[in-house]
């Protein structure tokens, strides 16, 4: 270790150097995290926890993944950043790969992040020549202005108010009142196929092939976020193959990296024509250590069979979560390794904060709602341990309910 790397110290030195240094925009850390194996991490003071949320869905192969690691490595050894003058194999093979995962004629603009993946689909929607956009109720695409302005919360939009765009805000699952917002002014109809932040909500069968429908009778484009839910972790590459929906736009990054930053756009069809030179940019955008820890995950994924395995312990999980029937219980629904355990009481974020002093990651996007998300590579064993200790968190706080 040299000086130019920070010391191992306690928890309690971290947390006043964040609280003097950083910008209060998360509030107080919960933990300070220095080590990560598998699906378990180490906080500073050397306690063990198992990550049932994968850094908000992000480490599809849980820490320090070996390939993921050579993968990076390997290439910032070579050839770390060239800027988008120029092309890498690198960027070039991730976007072909992509494009084979979302159909023939699919074209890719890389980002650093969710929200800026959906900045660069908010433009291509401009590009139609129309302004006004149909998002939904409950949703959640990031926190820049842009995204913002489809992001449903008034807590969120609020304080940065006016946003940029004309959007129109519809019930999430219904497919009268999408009918009802869509006219032939509307440039795209954005939507989550599982509302994540809104706390893992699954809309009714059918409801992304009506939006399918709807958009293409009124030649809008149908952008379908699945940031939070590709990669993966609803038990398919994206979460709309289950309905066997072609969307227009495909905004995706959080498990594509494994924890580097990246994120992209797909456009498919006319859709991937509109951006032009010089429309849009990234600097860092399809970097190609960015793009090769995108290739590694992508082929674990594959190699792995973790589609597979995250239809499976994830259906697993419901059922084991299901059968405790406890009474603060009210539903475990989401698929694949996205689950929402929805409470008769809004107690989630206390009892959040009791799964992680038990040493369970986890976290409460909803005030009735817990979320899980662990590493699609997670064990049986480790899945088992949060269900047996679930009903002890519960019951703790089942007086104040």
């Amino acid at each position: 270790m040299t000086d130019l790397v920070p010391p191992q110290v306690g928890s309690a030195t971290v947390l006043r150097g964040y609280a003097d240094a950083m910008i209060n925009a998360f509030g107080t850390p919960k933990r300070v995290f220095v080590r990560g194996e598998g699906c378990q991490v180490w906080d500073a003071d050397g306690r063990r926890y198992t990550d049932l949320l994968s850094g908000l869905a992000v480490n599809a192969l849980g820490h320090a993944h070996p390939t993921v690691l050579a993968a990076i490595t390997g290439q910032l050894s070579t050839l770390g950043h060239v800027s988008n003058f120029f092309a890498t194999p690198a960027q070039v093979a991730l976007a072909q790969r992509l494009t084979e995962l979302a159909g023939e004629d699919a074209r890719v603009f890389f980002t650093n992040s969710g929200s800026e993946a959906n900045e660069a689909a908010f433009k291509i929607t401009r590009m139609t020549g129309r302004s006004r956009i149909v998002a939904a109720e409950g949703s959640f695409h990031g926190r820049t202005m842009g995204a913002l302005a489809l992001t449903h919360n008034p807590k969120y939009r609020d304080p940065f108010a006016p946003l940029p765009g004309d959007v129109t805000f519809v019930p999430y699952g219904d497919a009268d009142a999408l009918a009802a917002a869509v006219d032939d002014t509307v440039a795209a109809v954005v939507l989550e196929p599982i509302q994540g932040e809104n706390g893992i909500v699954v809309p009714p069968a059918g409801y992304l092939a009506a939006a399918r429908e709807i958009t293409a009778r009124h030649g809008s484009l149908l952008w379908l976020d699945e940031v939070q839910t590709g990669i993966g972790r609803a038990g398919e590459w994206f979460a709309h193959s289950a309905e066997s929906v072609t969307p227009d736009l495909i905004t995706i990054a959080k498990g594509l990296g494994n924890g580097f930053p990246i994120g992209a756009c797909l456009a498919l069809g006319p859709a991937a024509g509109l951006l032009q030179p010089g429309s849009h940019g990234s600097t860092f955008g399809g970097n190609p250590v960015a793009a090769v820890a995108g290739l590694a995950v992508l082929g674990v994924i594959e190699r792995d069979g973790l589609l597979e395995r995250s239809r499976a312990a994830g259906d697993r999980l419901a059922d084991a979560l299901a059968a405790l029937a406890h009474p603060l219980i009210a539903q475990v629904r989401g698929r694949g390794l996205l689950r929402g355990i929805v409470l008769n009481a809004p107690i989630a974020a206390a009892v959040s904060d009791a799964a992680l002093d038990a040493g369970f990651v986890i976290n409460a996007p909803r005030p009735d709602v817990l979320r899980l998300a662990p590493p699609l590579i997670i064990s049986d064993a480790e899945l088992d341990g949060f269900v047996a200790a679930l009903p002890g968190l519960l019951d703790a706080h089942e007086a104040a309910a």
